[in-house]
């Protein structure tokens, strides 16, 4: 089915700005799978097909903990020699999302968008294990790095996760967005903390895709915005969050394909509600609560 970094952080993101999308495709991606990406407006301008070629393809499968993907195999396919280029338009992209591909060619797509105003990155375990010199290189010339909490202490070979955002954002990264699938996400900078929860589900039917299409929500929020302060990347993540619950789900791209507006503002009220608490001075809680906290056991 239609998956990949790509397909689902561009069409997340459509519903919040306009998309160009930098990929490669075989002979084998047709017109059903180019339908999708135009209904949603996402210029494909930049799209490589390599007609006798095929396109990459991943097998996986969950098990009982659906934070975790068991990878069965991996085909590169027309992936293998891609050299990434980029239109003049898409060189002058404000904001830039570096998918989850080999860190050559993500370090290879940041040179030539050098006057972008945020740049972003994923990656996988597959990159960690095979390229770690490659990929903190890569991770050193950009503002946000979106990777898992398991991705995050394989990365700074840290167990402790603050400790792991500490030491990965000493490499130059602004912010650091650790995502905990059923758990919500976490952002770290030099100076905040801020944490989220996963929006509740009782039928969770594919994860596959869920972390590019919570970056598709949270950059499609953040190109929509003027200001890309603080305050524009915790509503960001919470966008993020509520478009990552919209895609488990289905499968594949399908529940994300169909979404409203009315159905994302929805939910990102129902976000705040469930996360906003009152803030009471400790003396008015003592007020409350008596004189004393006891303790008893």
């Amino acid at each position: 089915m239609l998956g990949g970094s790509a397909s689902h952080f561009s069409i997340s993101a459509s519903y919040f700005t306009d998309v160009r999308l930098v990929a490669v495709v075989g002979g084998d991606f047709g017109a059903e799978e180019r339908a999708v990406f135009d209904r949603h407006e996402v210029d494909t301008s930049d799209l490589e097909v390599i007609l006798d070629g095929k396109t990459f393809r991943w097998f996986g499968k969950y098990e009982y903990d659906l934070n975790v993907a068991h990878t069965l195999d991996t085909h590169l396919n027309v992936f293998a020699g891609f050299e990434p280029k980029l239109s003049e338009r898409s060189k002058n992209s404000r904001l830039v999302f570096l998918g989850n591909i080999q860190p050559d060619l993500q370090r290879g797509v940041r040179e030539q968008v050098p006057n972008a105003e945020l740049v972003a990155l994923d990656t996988m375990n597959l990159w960690i294990d095979t390229t770690r010199e490659s990929l903190q290189k890569t991770i050193e010339v950009v503002d946000l790095l979106i990777v898992n909490d398991a991705e995050a202490r394989q990365i700074s070979e840290e167990p402790n996760l603050i400790k792991a955002a500490r030491k990965i954002l000493s490499w130059g990264p602004k912010t650091l967005i650790v995502k905990r699938g059923e758990y919500g996400a976490a952002m770290f900078t030099k100076e905040e903390y801020f944490a989220i929860p996963a929006y509740p589900l009782e039928s969770v039917f594919d994860p596959t895709g869920a972390g590019d299409t919570f970056a598709g929500g949270l950059m499609g929020y953040l190109a929509s915005q003027e200001k890309l302060d603080e305050g524009a990347l915790r509503r960001a993540m919470i966008f993020g969050s509520v478009m990552a619950s919209f895609n488990v789900e289905e499968f594949g791209t399908e529940r994300v394909q169909r979404l409203t507006h009315d159905e994302i503002n929805q939910r990102f009220r129902e976000f705040k509600r469930f996360t906003h608490f009152e803030e009471i001075p400790f003396e008015r809680v003592r007020e409350v609560s008596g004189s004393k906290f006891q303790v008893s056991g």
